[in-house]
């Protein structure tokens, strides 16, 4: 398959390009779940890497399958993957984690997904997220909305909540903050937590799926790394969320932490925490 390239090679990816990228990451996402499926059912062997996190073959398998499909469409660009790191230099690079939340799958339990995202000259211009066991795919592009699609008919465009007051209504989740717990962030933590009429700890891809749709308003997590969130960023900014690290930062290769919300309830959180 020839790479198809955008209207200016060197310019900024037209909405055209990004249209077909997105498509094709669709795409190495349905391949991606085809090999987790049968893992996932039969169970399997779970090796520990050097970080001390869990992988089986399904995660190498599912990144193999990923990648295939995309360099068929895009042999030019980079790959930044979980499992198998950096590949490649340009202006474009796939990130890739072909199963956020391995330790869910080893265990059974649907709440993991296969995240793919692009960035181009450091910027994030689409995302996907299929929870494929769950029975979630979310997508987006720059400037070409959310949507999800799930057990409901047809696709859903997706909007964050028009949240502008923390109170009874408001709903807050987080992941992992063990390293917030650690400093002065866990007083903010609590405050957003009184502050909240309810708190839950959704955890990877979910509590994004639900900020998008405007099920929750407000994310903080303190401990990701890109390729868990880079297509989740995509997804809830094109809701029309904010998406930035708990500094209120920029989303990048090094980002390790995430405070997403309504644009309102992102504001006075991002003051509690850089109090």
């Amino acid at each position: 398959m020839t790479e198809i390239l955008p209207t200016l090679a060197s310019a900024e990816p037209d909405a055209a390009y990004l249209d077909r990228a997105l498509t094709v990451a669709k795409q190495a996402a349905l391949a991606a779940a085809a090999v987790i499926a049968p893992h996932y059912r039969a169970g399997v062997a779970v090796e520990t890497k050097a970080d001390q996190t869990p992988v089986t073959v399904a995660d190498r398998e599912a990144e193999a399958a990923i990648k295939r499909t995309l360099k068929a469409a895009f042999p030019g660009h980079a790959f930044y993957g979980e499992e198998e790191g950096r590949e490649g230099s340009g202006d474009y690079l796939w990130l890739i984690d072909p199963i956020d939340g391995t330790r869910s799958f080893v265990r059974g339990y649907p709440m993991f997904s296969t995240q793919i995202a692009l960035m181009h000259r450091g910027e994030l211009v689409l995302g996907v997220s299929n929870a494929s066991e769950f029975g979630e795919l979310a997508w987006a592009r720059r400037g070409g909305g959310a949507f999800l699609r799930s057990g409901r008919p047809g696709d859903q465009a997706l909007r964050v909540s028009t949240a502008t007051e923390f109170g009874p209504e408001a709903a807050l989740s987080f992941g992992n903050v063990k390293t917030l717990s650690r400093g002065a962030g866990w007083r903010a933590l609590a405050s957003l937590v009184q502050r909240c009429g309810r708190t839950r700890g959704y955890g990877d891809f979910y509590h994004y799926h639900l900020l998008a749709r405007g099920s929750l308003d407000l994310v903080v997590e303190s401990d990701v790394n890109i390729l868990d969130i880079a297509a989740l960023a995509v997804i809830v900014r094109e809701a029309g969320g904010v998406f930035t690290d708990l500094a209120g930062g920029e989303i990048g290769l090094d980002t390790t932490s995430v405070l997403a919300g309504t644009p309102a309830l992102h504001a006075q959180a991002l003051a509690l925490f850089g109090t």
